[in-house]
């Protein structure tokens, strides 16, 4: 009978703050700026959340709409953000369309503004003026400017391209760099500390490796 009483109380304990959390999440957020909003930031979107200026609520599934402001949430986001800034802590899944779009954590889908930042792993595309991502990034960075810090597999198109660790596929812009190479750079100017299996074409080609060759004009490869 103890242990019946002791494993009901676990019960208890384990299941309430699941319930409570689950009462915390709402289908709709309508806010002006936050903390003029209908729920509160610390409360769940599951749903749609329109806002005037600023919106803040902790997870976000669904559609998040600003007209002239930004959508902030300090959890996840799973679905589409819009407005002229999309600020979120954690991870997001889905889709970033504004001026500035920011992800603390992973980010799975399409990021398209002026600035886009991934500060964990990114899969997807990222379309702007400037796109950086702090992890590994699996995709393509379509910009000005392409940044990406970890290990890198896809496309880099844009003005600059610069990889901070190793990049396996198909840089094309005016001035390509990466830490270690392996595939195609195509530009004016490309540069790798290590070609390995890859192909430079471009005006100036270094290799820093030096295998076969250090700099080559025109072409340079290792295989």
């Amino acid at each position: 009978m103890k242990f019946i009483k002791l494993l009901s109380v676990l019960t208890i304990l384990i299941v309430m703050p699941q319930f409570a959390k689950a009462q915390d999440v709402k289908p709709l957020q309508l806010a002006v700026f936050n903390p003029v909003q209908l729920v509160p930031e610390e409360d769940s979107i599951k749903g749609a959340r329109l806002g005037l200026f600023y919106t803040v609520n902790e997870d976000v599934t669904g559609l998040s709409l600003v007209w002239v402001g930004v959508n902030r949430a300090t959890g996840d986001v799973r679905g589409v953000e819009i407005g002229l800034g999309n600020w979120v802590d954690g991870s997001s899944y889905g889709g970033q369309l504004g001026v500035l779009n920011n992800v603390g954590e992973r980010f799975v889908g399409l990021q398209y503004g002026a600035v886009n930042v991934a500060g964990g792993d990114f899969t997807g595309l990222q379309w702007s003026f400037v796109n950086w991502t702090e992890g590994f990034m699996h995709g393509a960075q379509c910009g000005l400017v392409n940044i990406s810090k970890g290990q890198s597999v896809g496309v880099n198109l844009g003005i600059v391209n610069y990889n901070v660790g190793s990049f396996k596929g198909f840089q094309g812009g005016f001035v390509n760099y990466a830490d270690e190479m392996r595939g195609f750079q195509l530009g004016l100017v490309n540069y790798t500390e290590s070609l390995d299996g890859g192909l430079q074409i471009g005006l100036a080609n270094y290799n820093g490796n030096k295998e076969p060759l250090e700099f080559m004009v025109l072409v340079n490869w290792s295989f």
